[in-house]
């Protein structure tokens, strides 16, 4: 494996990390889009939902605590205080927590994931939920 494979992977991993860490506290639609052929900007987006401002700055806070055991150093924020857009800048990852409705009026998977080809990080984490309590009952 060469060093460029080794580092995209150690990203990708570290998109993980963070989709895991909004995954746990409970956001919402959770998308991970590989946007380095797109962009120089970055290499990853993670994209989700909060079900109110303060859920959305609550997730933020949560990245922030986070951050370092996920070897993930904060750039620079956006959008904190009014917690409508926040956007938190890792380097290579760009994570974007958005409140409803400026999600839907953005849009920012239709313009990135124009392949398909990205994560739904919560709708695989919430069937492998559904099939540890299917098998659980049985």
């Amino acid at each position: 494996m060469s060093e460029n494979s080794k580092l995209q992977e150690t990203i990708k991993q570290q998109a993980m990390g963070i989709c895991e860490v909004l995954y746990n506290k409970k956001a919402v639609d959770i998308v991970a889009i590989h946007v380095a052929d797109k962009t120089i900007v970055a290499d990853w987006f993670v994209i989700c939902s909060g079900r109110a401002v303060q859920q959305v700055k609550a997730l933020a806070d949560e990245l922030d605590e986070k951050a370092e055991s996920l070897k993930l150093t904060l750039r620079r924020s956006e959008g904190c205080s009014e917690g409508k857009w926040i956007v938190l800048d890792y380097g290579d990852i760009l994570v974007h927590l958005f409140y409803p409705e400026e999600r839907r009026y953005y849009n920012m998977e239709r313009l990135w994931d124009e392949d398909d080809s990205a994560i739904r990080y919560s709708a695989i984490r919430d069937e492998e939920e559904r099939e540890k309590r299917a098998a659980e009952k049985s």
